[in-house]
């Protein structure tokens, strides 16, 4: 990747280095910024040279190709944190809830129901530890792109009908008892520019403050928002989990 060291422990060096800066410059402690390796379409060879590298919390796109990575992880004793990043059909809920430590991506009520279910049976068959619940985030859709997944908000915090739909589905999520909401999480317009993704970041950050306001009894600590090109930018509007694949990687 031109511009980027050639060894995976130098490129995560070098986005640790990014990550350092753009938190100092936004007067936050680095270490509220956690580093998610993208590791879709990577094999477990290139991975166990991230996690060599210091990085523990791993984000896979899909369920099935996370299942062979999942399970390689766990046979070599690496403790590492797996993260579903992409879009969860609710006929895999009960495959994801074995899988992933946290799921970004819960995009409907009816997933959040399907998640609470299957988390409640491996619960009851012994799969899970007893009183164990999964954490999510909510994926939001702010930018109002069709292509994108999420709750449709389409200006945030401003879009009064949206916010209304989305108090009354968080009201029923937070009460399913498999389930721990931990935050939101957005995906940004593809620009050229990084700043234009910034209004993005803003409106999801807003959106957690406010509903930190309206619904009390969540902790909203998470926001993931922010990838290669632009996870400066989302670490200046308050990102907990930028999810970084390229910079790590290189290209595929």
């Amino acid at each position: 990747m031109p511009g980027y060291p050639e060894t995976i422990a130098d490129r995560v060096a070098l986005v640790r280095d990014r990550i350092e800066r753009a938190a100092r410059h936004a007067g936050r402690d680095s270490a509220s910024v956690t580093l998610v390796a993208v590791t879709k379409t990577h094999p477990p060879v290139l991975i166990e040279e991230v996690v060599a590298a210091g990085v523990v919390d791993l984000g896979e796109n899909r369920v099935q190709e996370a299942a062979t990575k999942v399970e390689t992880f766990r046979q070599t004793g690496h403790a590492v944190r797996w993260h579903l990043i992409g879009h969860l059909q609710r006929n895999k809920a009960r495959v994801a809830v074995g899988l992933f430590d946290i799921v970004h991506s819960v995009d409907s009520l009816r997933l959040a129901e399907a998640l609470d279910r299957q988390v409640r049976e491996a619960v009851l068959s012994a799969e899970r530890a007893p009183d164990s619940r999964l954490p999510i985030l909510l994926q939001i859709n702010v930018s109002g792109e069709a292509s994108k997944e999420g709750f449709a908000l389409l200006g945030g915090c401003a879009n009064k009908s949206g916010m209304e739909a989305l108090l009354g589905a968080i009201e029923r999520m937070v009460a399913l008892p498999g389930l721990e909401v931990r935050g939101l999480m957005t995906i940004a317009p593809l620009v050229d520019d990084p700043e234009l993704a910034r209004p993005t970041f803003r409106m999801l950050r807003e959106l957690r403050d406010e509903l930190a306001r309206q619904v009390p009894t969540v902790h909203w600590n998470e926001l993931s928002m922010g990838m290669t090109d632009d996870f400066e930018v989302a670490i200046s509007e308050g990102a907990t989990l930028v999810r970084v694949g390229r910079a790590l990687f290189g290209e595929r």
